[in-house]
């Protein structure tokens, strides 16, 4: 994400990188090997000085490397999840007030036509709501190994999880009320106190119900491995991908191919997305999105308190997991 995020800065006229700072070498592409790149963050916060700070480490750093951003006078887009934990989010929550900094979290869904025109037709079909939606991978190899990294600290159902809770939340305005989460560990190579596999239940105050389901590792399958349903009494909408989509493919954790809109009574309706963009596109959009919230100085207090609401979600799955109880909000 850190190499898509600074693509999309190099080429929009809006920003001019100053700086890439990563705690490795990293094999850069040909537009990124021009810029100044070091291994040690608070230095180049002090040196080079940034009216803005992209954050695309893991989990556990988003708040840290945040905060310090936020606190050097810099505005902040950090991938999601927001933070570790709750306490972390609020923290930096209160930071960003204090600061008046604008801070944008990597909702990436949010910047995606297709997914736009999916919660607008699950909205017009009215609720409540039942929402069934996954996404497992199947990785090997390098993405295996990225996989286990982010295990170290942070869950599938947590890190990859706030976006289709975030989706939950802008179909139905209810408030979600309780979280229900099962969990298991499938492999030897991660440790005892983490589960590469989850799923969780959320109850919303409206009476919707959702269902989230998240897997990572050489062992998951690759059948349904990619579900995205609402349903509501006046029928759904679904995403329906191609036979030849692969978990493995980053391309398809964003694709949506075909819409399918099901209305009690009526034939159903195919809307095809073969012209949405792909995953850099979207990194596009989401830079271009930080340059008009920053030049209008947009209020970006309702995108930052939904970015609670799903990680308070994902973490209260999380807890359910370990707790083996359901888990109120």
């Amino acid at each position: 994400m850190g190499r898509s995020h600074a693509l999309a800065y190099h080429a929009s006229p809006a920003f001019e990188i100053v700086g890439l700072v990563n705690r490795s070498a990293p094999d850069l592409p040909a537009a990124l090997r021009s810029y100044p790149l070091g291994s040690d963050y608070d230095a180049a916060l002090a040196e080079l000085r940034p009216d803005l700070v992209c954050v695309a480490t893991y989990t556990d750093s988003h708040a840290t490397c945040a905060l310090k951003a936020l606190q050097a006078g810099a505005h902040v887009f950090v991938e999601k999840p927001l933070a570790e934990t709750m306490e972390e989010a609020r923290l930096l929550a209160g930071a960003v007030e204090e600061s008046g900094r604008k801070l944008v979290v990597g909702y990436i869904l949010r910047h995606h036509p297709s997914w736009q025109r999916l919660i607008a037709e699950a909205r017009a079909l009215g609720g409540p709501y039942v929402f069934r939606l996954n996404l497992n991978q199947q990785s090997s190899g390098p993405t295996w190994e990225t996989h286990k990294a982010l295990m170290r600290t942070t869950s599938p159902i947590v890190d990859c999880g706030v976006h289709y809770v975030d989706v939950m939340c802008q179909i139905t305005d209810a408030a979600p009320v309780e979280v229900r989460g099962m969990g298991l560990r499938l492999s030897p190579e991660i440790a005892e106190s983490m589960y590469n596999y989850g799923h969780f239940q959320v109850i919303f105050a409206d009476g919707s119900l959702g269902w989230y389901e998240a897997g990572w590792g050489p062992m998951m399958s690759d059948t349904a491995f990619f579900v995205k349903d609402v349903v509501s009494p006046a029928g759904a909408v679904s995403i329906r991908m191609p036979e030849s989509a692969r978990s493995d493919d980053i391309e398809t954790h964003t694709r949506t191919a075909t819409l399918r809109l099901h209305r009690v009574g009526q034939p159903d309706e195919d809307l095809s997305m073969a012209d949405e963009p792909d995953h850099q596109a979207l990194c596009d959009r989401e830079a271009a999105f930080v340059a008009r919230a920053i030049a209008t100085d947009a209020d970006l207090s309702r995108h930052l308190r939904d970015a609670l609401a799903s990680l308070a979600v994902c973490l209260a799955a999380d807890r359910s997991v370990r707790e083996g109880v359901p888990v109120r909000l």
